[in-house]
């Protein structure tokens, strides 16, 4: 950003929070909870921790908390004990948190699973320490989005994957035809706490705040009923950790921005664009050891490469040419991916009803298309259909499971008494007989249709744009 830096300091979040706060009469400001954010602020002037633990601020961080549910903590308490709770103790909570005394609980590790078997780990904070964290965020964001760069899309308001691929593309529209992929190792596992307290100290000027967030980055992990420190990195789940990690990386956009680099960040998700391979080259080795040796971070240098901009996997999607227009295609691996979750949902070991399942697939169905429809996929789409219908048919096959009762379902849907005999008593494979002409011309495309399946091309055909 041009011109000075300005301190986040008291005055600075009254100019974000007065105006709201200025609309709700003076009053007891001892319960903060209510179920339509209609509270009084408070009169204390306390720096930027009483504008983080003012009622109107928590009470909005309580309404977001509730509003988005979640898993509980360490401590089992659920979202539904929560207002009761804060009621009881809130006052004390923010007692605790003024004076210094208050310590956040280890976040509970869970994992969540990823491609080819990995995994990656997931720290839920138990949820009133996901309501002061939101009340930190609430204060601390509008303040640094000020500051953040114009390339960088994730979890931020007002911007979005597909915000990000546009970008992505106008910058190859603009003859950058060589990509940096690059991969920074396990980053949110990784980010170095002494490093993102001095990068926080340089606009907080409430030393209180920083104390809190480095509890909070402190605060330890329990991993199978077991309490582990947390030396380094910032654990994903929590409120906070999406705009410590934006706050960090904030670092690397400016000094891209400051090289005259053409680049596009979500979260951790990079590519940085080049005009030639030698210079992107040139590029990939001086910000790899920016980043390792001014952020201490890691970049995993077997992955991160130079690649034409037909090979990128951003966010995705992947990128081609067609007269000399830049286009959006889906990655093969998110073709693969999307066919493994096709194959699960249409498994008969789930134990599912048909209802379930219907519902299910459609949700499936429905948000991977309003994902993927930049891309151009009408004649893949019908490929997947194609895949995917004779997965249906093979699991009502399958379903049927006795002779009579093939043969009678059969029957009923137009088939003849002897072919359904001959076919009631195949022992063809079910993947084979799924592909019959049998199944084709009863359990047709518009009967399925009508059953309730929602198929990839037909919602595709609503919703491309």
């Amino acid at each position: 950003m041009g011109g000075r830096k300005q301190k986040i300091s008291r005055d600075t979040c009254s100019q974000k929070l007065g105006a709201e706060h200025r609309k709700y009469a003076k009053g007891p400001t001892s319960v903060w909870i209510t179920e339509d954010n209609q509270v009084t602020p408070s009169n204390e002037d306390d720096g930027l921790l009483g504008k983080i633990l003012c009622p109107y601020n928590l009470n909005k961080a309580y309404l977001k908390v509730v509003r988005n549910k979640g898993s509980h903590g360490i401590d089992k308490m659920e979202v539904g004990m929560l207002r009761d709770y804060l009621k009881m103790h809130g006052s004390d909570l923010i007692k605790s948190i003024k004076s210094g005394k208050y310590q956040p609980n280890p976040v509970r590790r869970v994992e969540i699973p990823k491609e080819k078997g990995k995994t990656r780990p997931l720290g839920i904070p138990t949820v009133v320490d996901r309501v002061i964290q939101q009340a930190i965020h609430q204060v601390l964001s509008p303040v640094y989005e000020r500051q953040f760069s114009d390339n960088s899309f994730g979890f931020r308001p007002g911007r979005s994957t597909h915000k990000a691929l546009y970008r992505c593309r106008s910058y190859i529209s603009e003859g950058y035809d060589y990509a940096i992929d690059m991969d920074m190792e396990k980053f949110f596992d990784q980010v170095n706490h002494s490093k993102l307290i001095e990068i926080l100290s340089r606009e907080i000027d409430d030393d209180r705040v920083i104390s809190l967030i480095h509890k909070y980055l402190n605060a330890g992990v329990v991993v199978d009923h077991k309490f582990e420190k947390t030396r380094q990195g910032v654990p994903q789940g929590g409120p906070l950790s999406p705009l410590l990690s934006n706050i960090m990386l904030n670092e690397l956009d400016r000094e891209l921005t400051r090289r005259g680099h053409r680049f596009v960040r979500y979260a951790d998700d990079m590519v940085i664009l080049c005009k030639s391979r030698r210079g992107a080259e040139r590029v990939m080795e001086s910000i790899t050891k920016y980043i390792e040796n001014r952020l201490y971070l890691r970049v995993n240098r077997n992955k991160t490469k130079v690649i034409p901009f037909y090979r990128i996997k951003f966010l995705g999607y992947s990128f081609y040419k067609v007269k000399g227009e830049v286009r959006f295609r889906i990655h093969p691996k998110s073709i693969a991916k999307m066919r493994d979750k096709v194959r699960e949902l249409t498994s008969r070991s789930n134990g599912w009803g048909h209802a379930k399942r219907k519902e299910k697939l459609s949700a499936f169905i429905k948000g991977w298309i309003n994902y993927f429809k930049l891309a151009d996929m009408k004649g893949l789409m019908k490929r997947i259909d194609k895949w995917y219908r004779r997965r249906i048919r093979m699991l009502i096959w399958k379903q049927w499971k006795r002779v009579r009762t093939r043969m009678r379902n059969l029957v009923k849907l137009g088939i003849n008494r002897q072919k359904a005999w001959e076919f009631a008593n195949t022992r063809k494979g079910y993947w084979r007989i799924a592909h019959s002409y049998i199944l084709a011309t009863s359990i047709t495309n518009e009967r399925l249709k009508e059953a309730g399946y929602v198929f990839f091309t037909d919602y595709y055909l609503k919703v491309r744009v």
